[in-house]
């Protein structure tokens, strides 16, 4: 009888090669069957088609999907050294996704040439390619965690520290207290130099390694305090008949969160399925930065890489991809997703870079 770790290993390779090879098995199916109604029901051309995508996936597997995942399963020194980037999202965005947005444009590009507007390639093509590429997001998150049981919190407390948008929190102090604070201080008369412990160190207290001479953490603190933000404990329990709605674990939110990152790509995804966008040579850049927003899954969810990633692979392109659109074609995207991505760039900058000047960083300032 396998172990449960065997059994789990197995089930998520079975599945990232599901996500790897259907995909292309149902986009390359569809373009044969776009060619056969074109050269007038050829068979020939369809079954070209279908053969070529067999063979691209059997030399793809052979060749690339099992030495790598051999690599990573096998060699621990291989997988223990990559923190900061997912090899097996890498093959699966280069070996998957650029060939099934390709075969979409060719698709596009045929059907143009030739004065036809037969399969906009639209809904079952691009929603799946992007339902696995989420798949492949979500096992590379959760797999090294147990898919049965509680969860033992690790998952959660990650979860956490990347779902809120406080990245740093904490206690603000009111404005009368922090006044209070600043006159005991400047009436307060200067401390003279604490006696030295025989070992070096001042006597009474703790030994602050900083040597600061402001304030301590503890002693700046006012008794009166507001949290920005605040959570309830995973470990505090709920009773009575609706305590089920507290319930939470974190394998699922990684689920969830894993749909709601791609959201702005399928929504991008879905205006190139517009006739007036799919016959156009718009296609060609709204596929292109699709891709590009694809790469994102390359980058591991906790390194601070992803931050930059989104701005310059997703937020800033599809904006100005989406104001463009807006101004050829009409409302074909919608304005929330365009101001969603404005948002995004003018808080990446501000925050990042326009913060670390000296005029944003006086106190008299809020």
């Amino acid at each position: 009888m396998p172990s449960g770790k065997t059994l789990k290993l197995v089930l998520l390779e079975v599945l990232q090669f599901a996500a790897l090879s259907v995909p292309v098995f149902v986009v390359m199916e569809r373009f044969a069957a776009l060619m056969r109604d074109i050269e007038a029901r050829n068979e020939t051309a369809y079954w070209l088609v279908v053969a070529t995508s067999v063979a691209y996936v059997t030399s793809v597997t052979l060749l690339v999907w099992v030495p790598l995942k051999f690599l990573i399963l096998k060699r621990r020194r291989f997988s223990t050294r990559i923190r900061q980037w997912r090899p097996a999202a890498l093959a699966h965005v280069i070996l998957c996704t650029l060939p099934c947005f390709a075969v979409l444009l060719a698709g596009s590009k045929v059907q143009v040439d030739r004065g036809l507007r037969r399969d906009l390639f639209t809904e079952l093509p691009p929603s799946l390619v992007l339902f696995c590429l989420i798949c492949v997001d979500v096992i590379e998150r959760i797999r090294p965690f147990n898919l049965t049981g509680k969860d033992r919190g690790g998952l959660d407390a990650d979860f956490d520290a990347r779902s809120s948008g406080l990245t740093h929190l904490e206690q603000v102090t009111t404005v009368s207290a922090q006044l209070y604070l600043d006159r005991a201080q400047d009436a307060a008369p200067a401390p003279g130099p604490p006696p030295e412990a025989p070992n070096g160190a001042p006597s009474g207290g703790r030994y602050d390694p900083a040597d600061s001479p402001g304030p301590s953490a503890l002693t700046s603190r006012a008794p009166s305090v507001a949290y920005l933000y605040s959570s309830t404990p995973r470990s505090r329990s709920h009773s009575g008949p609706l305590g089920f709605l507290w319930a939470r674990d974190g394998r699922a939110e990684v689920v969830l969160d894993g749909f709601l990152f791609w959201l702005d790509t399928a929504e991008m995804l879905r205006a190139a399925g517009q006739p007036e966008v799919f016959y156009s040579g718009w296609a060609f850049a709204v596929f292109a930065l699709a891709f590009l927003s694809c790469l994102r899954l390359v980058v591991s969810p906790r390194d601070p890489l992803l931050c930059s990633a989104g701005f310059a692979l997703h937020d800033l392109p599809f904006f100005v991809l989406r104001a463009a659109l807006i101004v050829v074609f009409g409302y074909v995207t919608p304005v929330l997703y365009a101001a969603k991505n404005a948002l995004a760039c003018l808080a990446y900058v501000y925050f990042t870079f326009l913060c670390r000047l000296r005029i944003f960083r006086r106190r008299s300032m809020f």
